[in-house]
């Protein structure tokens, strides 16, 4: 039992289109479109010393599914994976997770986790949320092989991979977004102090959006290419249903969703030599705002058929929207990506890319069709390279006085 109480509540030389069309090499790679932006904040009510706008804005913790999948993306975020410690069963996890839910319950409603000895770093929680995760390891080492959601399963190798371990895999993920840094830091941290009594960081990765009201209203975010990167993805309620949500296999699972994580290191020295034509050309997308090469506005339909007067496609064959883009519904699922920058590397390479984060019921029929098609050609990969990946089960919500995984581990 937890011993916690649950809370109640250089300039570059100019290429020629058909130039750059016809010379520019297939390669491979994937950078996925990202997510919806943040939502507007809100002035908290309150009297006294000011406190910024949307400070205090709480997301809540309990419910059917767990928040920081459909809530608005927050201006920063974290992901931790960890490794559960040799061995450790099913009563121990249990134990675990009844820990970290009340941590989180407590944390993303500004209020301080016990024990917290620095609890007025909790009071302003900007939209915090905490989202928890079980990799493919966690099923295994526990017996609950035969408890994994349908199509869960670490992702087949893909040509463009460079996969370094320090950013891959994982048994339990633990992802924290707000839309203030100093409260993301306090909550990692208490969240960090009771994991690893039971469980060893394999990995830490930070990422970050724009803040909110920095971007114009309406549009996506942009990522380190200065692409606006999430136009597609779902907003209904009845798209979530279809596209993330899963049900009925396993019934524990009901409510959840699977997550695919990639980190992809982005070469923004050699991107930095392509004129604006051939970064659109590599996208399929203007850079001003989103358009795709066929419309005005981000959210036109792109015309794939389209040809220019010297009859090449005007959204080329290789552009990374036209091998994303599918009509398949069973194709289709959530992204929410952030932004890292690592600083510069020792040979003077800057250190910096996206964390694509995709949310989804099924992964193989989902995710992987369209990581596949991006492998095999997509023209972004000349300047993109996932050098991380992992996958991770995302339990349904909970009720206060439950625990994330109770499903399961019941």
């Amino acid at each position: 039992m937890s011993p916690h109480t649950p809370p109640k509540t250089d300039d570059s030389s100019r290429v020629s289109r058909r130039g750059f069309l016809l010379t520019a090499g297939v390669a491979t790679g994937a950078l996925a479109v990202g997510a919806v932006g943040v939502t507007a904040a809100v002035n908290n009510g309150t009297t006294g010393p000011a406190v910024a706008p949307g400070a205090t804005e709480v997301v809540p913790f309990y419910g059917v599914h767990q928040a920081g999948i459909d809530t608005p993306p927050q201006s920063s975020g974290t992901f931790l994976g960890w490794t559960l410690k040799p061995g450790t069963d099913r009563e121990t996890v249990r134990r675990m997770m009844r820990l970290l839910t009340d941590d989180a319950a407590r944390l993303t409603q500004g209020e301080a986790a016990l024990p917290d000895n620095d609890p007025y770093l909790a009071t302003n929680p900007a939209r915090l949320t905490a989202t928890f995760g079980f990799g493919p390891g966690f099923f295994q080492k526990l017996g609950l092989s035969a408890e994994a959601p349908a199509g869960f399963a670490e992702l087949p190798a893909f040509s463009i991979d460079k996969l370094q371990p320090e950013y891959s895999g994982g048994d339990l993920l633990i992802q924290l977004g707000s839309d203030d840094p100093l409260t993301l830091s306090h909550a990692v941290r208490q969240l960090t102090r009771t994991a690893r009594s039971f469980a060893t960081v394999a990995w830490s990765q930070s990422g970050f959006t724009r803040d909110q009201g920095t971007a114009p209203a309406g549009q996506t975010g942009r990522n380190l290419f200065g692409q606006v990167d999430g136009t597609v993805n779902p907003r209904r309620a009845d798209e979530f249903a279809a596209q993330v949500w899963a049900t009925g296999s396993p019934s524990w699972f009901d409510g959840g969703t699977s997550m695919v994580l990639r980190r992809i290191e982005m070469n923004l020295d050699t991107w930095d030599k392509l004129d604006e034509g051939a970064k659109e050309l590599s996208v399929g997308r203007k850079l001003s705002n989103g358009a795709p090469l066929t419309g005005e506005n981000e959210f036109d339909a792109p015309d794939l058929a389209a040809k220019d007067a010297s009859g090449l496609h005007v959204i080329p064959t290789f552009a990374h929207m036209r091998r994303a883009k599918t009509d398949n519904p069973h194709e289709k699922f959530l992204r929410r990506p952030l932004n890292y920058d690592d600083g510069i590397h020792a040979d003077g390479r800057t250190n910096a890319g996206l964390l694509f984060a995709a949310y989804m019921a099924n992964i193989k029929t989902q995710y992987v069709p369209v990581q596949q098609r991006l492998s095999d050609l997509d023209l972004l990969n000349t300047w993109t390279t996932p050098i991380g990946s992992a996958v991770f089960a995302l339990p349904p919500g909970c009720q206060a006085g439950g625990y994330i995984g109770e499903g399961l581990l019941a």
